[in-house]
């Protein structure tokens, strides 16, 4: 009886598998890059939407683009984007911490590996999400005066305001320190729930995704 020696080859691994090993600076860049296109794509729309926030216009469609074609017409075609780089500004540093404060809360809380089949699901359905909520409020907390001058750019003469620089220095010289972090009480609660149902949420597709199918990265 002849034995058949050769070697059978083991399947190669997914480099998914690897995932919490990545560094936090990687999650920095992949964030930021996909923040900002995505940021610059809707730019024009997020200035209409706090043009219609800050005044007596009522919004519908219609006036929506009247606002677009006027803002062209009278300002020029980069006046839709005006604001835009002190978003740009924001996405970078909101990414970073929040992404590293996520994947540091996931260790801290015990839920860094894939294999979490000694805790209880809803232990791992809340601490999931408690990782989702102290990463949103971390982030939002340490870029709330940026998101403060965007939004106080996007609605403002270029004669105002030079850039982000200035406007931080403009409110802080004219109003102090303060203000910086005005409204930052519901915008902070208002990340709570949504950071972590965002976090909760990916995660547990995550972990549906690789049961049935081995590969840790939704989009694959």
């Amino acid at each position: 009886m002849t034995t058949d020696s050769r070697e059978v080859p083991m399947p190669l691994q997914h480099p998914a598998s690897k995932e919490h090993f990545i560094p936090v600076y990687s999650n920095f860049i992949i964030g930021g890059i996909a923040g900002c296109c995505a940021k610059t794509t809707i730019a024009p729309l997020d200035r209409a939407k706090i043009n219609f926030q800050t005044s007596e216009m009522y919004f519908n469609v219609k006036a929506l683009f009247r606002f677009l074609r006027e803002s062209y017409k009278f300002h020029g075609f980069f006046s839709l984007w005006r604001g835009n780089s002190a978003t740009l500004t924001r996405i970078f540093p909101y990414a970073a911490v929040q992404y590293s404060v996520h994947e540091r809360a996931k260790s801290v809380l015990g839920i860094h590996e894939m294999d979490l089949s000694h805790m209880s699901l809803s232990s791992v359905r809340i601490r999931r999400f408690v990782a989702g909520c102290c990463a949103g409020t971390s982030s939002v907390a340490t870029t709330y005066p940026l998101d403060l001058a965007r939004a106080r750019m996007a609605v403002t003469q270029r004669v105002k305001y030079a850039n982000l620089v200035d406007v931080l220095r403009s409110v802080y010289r004219e109003e102090g320190i303060r203000s910086l972090y005005r409204g930052f009480a519901p915008a902070l609660l208002g990340s709570i729930p949504y950071s972590g149902v965002a976090f909760f949420t990916f995660e547990t597709l995550k972990e549906w995704r690789l049961s049935r199918t081995g590969f840790l990265n939704p989009s694959v």
